[in-house]
């Protein structure tokens, strides 16, 4: 962000976003992380009912934290991509 200009609402909620984006990912991927981790355990412990509640547990919630977040991640490259005011696009012509 350039400062000593006023602040661009626009990019600034852009900047929120791909934050969001990124610490959902971190969640979801961690989630996935942990129903592989429980998954396998729960493997060698002849499938205890608690973990198996883990294991899907994390994986649903896991899913629904991480899709929006891939979705939105793509959506703030996207928006940046295509941003006329982005430094040095002026200059590729």
């Amino acid at each position: 962000m350039v400062t000593g200009g006023p602040a661009d609402p626009v990019r600034a909620q852009r900047a929120r976003m791909a934050k969001a984006a990124a610490t959902g990912k971190r969640v979801g991927y961690g989630l996935f992380g942990v129903a592989v981790v429980a998954f396998f355990v729960a493997l060698a412990g002849g499938f205890p009912s608690g973990l198996v509640t883990t294991v899907v547990a994390a994986l649903a919630v896991g899913s629904a934290v991480l899709a929006p977040s891939i979705v939105i991640g793509y959506g703030v490259r996207a928006a940046e991509r295509e941003d006329p005011r982005r430094p040095g696009l002026a200059d590729q012509g």
